[in-house]
């Protein structure tokens, strides 16, 4: 089993990638430059969560190697003591030895993980510091050729760029002026880590303190049926203005295009780019000025004014911008009121003696075998109405503990005698036993809830509309990168913070320990003592303060009085509430609407399909009455008979006919518009047979 874990998780922790990078992005659509970069920049991140672990389990074990070569070297017995006792202190101390210190099941061999760490530290510090924001610029650019766009790329990162070289540029000349200092390079690179880091642990402790209150409060949020409703009222009528604010941008968007698309004629230079950004539109704005377009006139330099390619460029953007906002708020808005309808389902069946769950609309997909066999609707009832609100609870409680002992472990990391932080002092028991897979659990279940509250902070975050991730393959190239870069930025000081946390970081702890490859590759912090047992050390205890903020919900009241509309559950946003309600009940009598005219359409198509086997049916069997009566008249000879046998068919199908066109239709406002009959070509429908007769009579000519 030897490398065998690292690698099963090196390829477990790809498709984790992968499937987020799925649900949030568009493969379709977006450029792969930009999946690549983002999927490169998540995959490092998520390999240094779950690796990390084994690196922990890995370097307990050498330790363990270390203390018992030591003790071995260590006399076993006094010198006082009888030449009788030292054989069975010997045996006994070999017996420990070798029933104590056992390899793990995931150890990986020596040289494997500081090669490992180095290359993934420094992919993933390139992404953040050097290729994703150039790649944010060149996907947001309105440039019509990979030229432009990578000359505005680099415009715009030529601030960001030269700020990185002026801080190396002072190092250097600050390093050769000073006389006592004779850094090496492997100096320089620490303090360009640490500098990294510290970067990172200032936005960590930010992301860290708001998540650690708000999840386990969503989870107990989510327990209240009646208050979660009123929540989904307040977004609905927020995200309302925002569906109607987006859609009127689109609009003022798409008449500049289409006053440019008027004025450049199909002989002009800059058509090509017109054309560019025609195919950016939607399609239905494409259909109307391509009929609106005269492209036999040509263009007269002197007589009109045109754009420029840089106007051109800023217009381009322009359209991206508005057709992702648009086609985002339109996924949201009905994402939005699937699940308010569902929530207000709830609220009815709660009170349902039948314990059935009943929806108010069908569901868009057939029903599968598991909700067939396994979810029905006694089991969704109990689930929905009783089971769920307990299972939420027990959630955020359980939640709401280990945001506690991180909290205290936060504030209580740097003293190693006694040992304050609960999570080294779990690590340190299960050390003493070399438990090996509950000091991995334990350290995976630690970092994984860490990662949680702040990952989970970067996926809700909403600066304005430029940065916001929306699932449903709704999340713009530049959101996309952006996360990217934060994960990049957040999980190195976060593995380090949670090394800290289980004393297993010897620049914190300060205990001449064997160090995890992690740590190694890092570097000694001491070369900065002030930073190593100054910010390391004392900034994280700042994380009370803002859990504390978060739980007074501070953060949304001022960003309420800035005029920026947060929910608060009282008189401040009762408004928006009473309108989310209203909304929604315009919504669900439009799709009762839909439903009600589907329904009647579908009774229409079985209806005439009923006809027309019943017609069917009629023609099978006048049409052997006509050959049962040819063969007769055969035999007889008699031509007479014949040609009555021929009138009374010709005369019962006029009659079936007539009783066919006689039956009663159900006509309405909806159906009159919409003729099912014609969405089934190449079937005869009934009713129809008698408008090709010669016999037909104009009686119902104004019907």
């Amino acid at each position: 089993m030897s490398g065998a874990a690292l690698g099963i998780e090196i390829v477990v922790v790809f498709f984790l990638a992968l499937f987020l990078l799925h649900r949030y992005g568009d493969f379709k659509k977006q450029q792969r430059m930009v999946l690549f970069g983002t999927l490169l920049a998540w995959y490092l991140c998520f390999l240094i969560v779950f690796i990390l672990p084994l690196d922990v389990s890995t370097t307990i074990y050498k330790q363990c190697l270390i203390d018992h070569e030591a003790h071995a070297q260590t006399p076993s017995v006094s010198p006082v003591l009888s030449n009788q006792t030292t054989p069975n202190t010997s045996i006994s101390a070999s017996k420990n030895t070798q029933h104590v210190c056992y390899k793990p099941w995931s150890y990986i061999p020596d040289g494997i993980m500081p090669v490992f760490w180095r290359v993934v530290y420094w992919t993933s510090q390139c992404l953040t510091w050097l290729l994703l924001p150039f790649m944010q610029s060149y996907a947001r650019s309105g440039g019509f050729s990979i030229t432009g766009k990578i000359k505005t790329a680099l415009i715009e990162n030529a601030i960001y760029y030269g700020t990185y070289l002026f801080i190396f540029g002072s190092l250097l000349i600050y390093v050769a002026v000073h006389p006592q200092w004779r850094l090496s390079w492997y100096e320089l690179q620490t303090i360009g880590i640490t500098a990294a880091n510290t970067w990172g642990l200032f936005l960590l402790v930010l992301l860290l303190g708001y998540g650690l209150v708000e999840i386990p409060r969503s989870y107990w949020e989510a327990s209240r049926q009646g208050h979660l409703l009123i929540k989904t009222y307040f977004k609905v009528a927020k995200l309302m203005t925002e569906k109607a604010d987006s859609e009127e941008n689109l609009e003022d968007v798409m008449e500049e295009v289409r006053k440019i698309n008027e004025s450049i004629k199909y002989n002009h230079p800059l058509r090509k780019n017109v054309d560019t950004i025609l195919r950016k539109c939607p399609v239905e704005y494409q259909e109307k000025m391509g009929r609106n377009m005269d492209d036999y006139e040509d263009f007269d330099d002197k007589h009109n004014t045109y754009p420029t390619e840089r106007s051109l460029s800023k217009l381009h953007k322009q359209v991206i911008y508005a057709v992702q906002r648009h086609n985002r708020t339109h996924v949201q808005w009905q994402i939005l009121l699937e699940q308010a309808f569902h929530l207000e389902d709830v609220a009815k069946n709660e009170t349902s003696t039948s314990r059935q769950f009943i929806h108010s609309f069908a569901p868009p997909e057939p029903v599968g075998w598991f909700r067939r066999y396994i979810y029905t609707p006694t089991i969704e009832w109990y689930w929905e109405c009783l089971l769920k609100q307990w299972f939420y609870r027990i959630l955020s409680v359980v939640l709401a503990l280990f945001s506690v002992a991180v909290v205290w472990s936060e504030c209580t990391f740097f003293s190693t005698r006694p040992v304050l932080s609960l999570f080294a002092v779990f690590i340190q028991l299960a050390e003493r036993d070399y438990n090996y897979l509950y000091i991995e659990m334990a350290c995976f279940i630690t970092i994984f809830f860490l990662c949680t509250c702040v990952y989970s902070t970067v996926f809700r975050i909403r600066v304005f509309n430029y940065y916001y991730l929306a699932s449903h393959h709704q999340t713009d190239a530049y959101s996309l990168q952006f996360s990217g870069m934060l994960f990049c930025r957040l999980t190195p000081p976060l593995c380090l913070n949670f090394l800290g946390l289980i004393h297993m970081d010897s620049a914190i702890s300060h205990q001449e320990k064997e160090q995890t490859a992690y740590t190694s590759i890092m570097g000694s912090m001491r070369v900065l003592s002030f930073i190593a047992n100054g910010f390391y050390i004392y900034y994280p205890m700042l994380i009370v303060i803002l859990c504390i903020a978060t739980y007074f919900s501070l953060g949304t009241r001022c960003l309420n009085l800035l005029g920026f509309q947060q929910f608060m559950g009282d008189e401040m946003t009762s408004d928006l509430i009473d309108e989310g309600r209203e909304l929604l009940r315009r919504e669900r009598r439009k799709r009762q609407r839909i439903e009600d005219g589907e329904s009647r359409r579908r009774e229409w198509r079985e209806r005439y399909a009923q006809r027309d086997e019943i017609a069917a049916r009629n023609r099978t069997s006048m049409s052997e009455m006509k050959e049962t009566n040819y063969g007769e008249t055969l035999n007889s000879n008699t031509n007479r008979q014949a040609k009555y046998t021929r009138g009374s068919s010709q005369t019962g199908r006029d009659s079936i006919e007539l009783l066919q066109d006689a039956e009663t239709l159900d006509f309405n406002a909806e159906t009159l518009t919409d003729d099912p009959l014609q969405s089934e070509p190449g079937r005869h429908a009934g009713g129809r047979y008698l408008s090709m007769s010669s016999s037909r009579s104009r009686i119902f000519d104004d019907v």
